[in-house]
């Protein structure tokens, strides 16, 4: 089985996400981010506006956040964001 990331995003008011996931990417202030099993340990700010998405199963589920930072370290990826909603399908091209 192929290893997993550990994902927690979270907003000021609530737990948005939680789960395993294959692959997580962020855009920051230093630009795209994506994230595997194994990345180094790392925080950055999250860009704005921007936008987390989380793959896994074959699958993607988008956020768009606004503020915030996205911290990894050995156990997983946890996005702190401001504010933090479901990406709408129109917003995807």
């Amino acid at each position: 089985m192929a290893r997993q990331l550990h994902v927690e995003l979270v907003a000021v008011e609530e737990k948005v996400w939680s789960g395993d996931a294959d692959m997580v990417l962020a855009r920051t202030t230093e630009g795209e981010l994506g994230v595997l099993p194994g990345h180094a340990p790392l925080l950055g700010q999250l860009a704005e506006p921007g936008q987390v998405r989380i793959k896994h199963g074959g699958q993607e589920i988008a956020f768009d956040v606004s503020g915030g930072f996205l911290s990894v370290t050995a156990t997983g990826v946890t996005v702190l964001a401001e504010s933090c909603t479901p990406a709408t399908a129109q917003a995807a091209h």
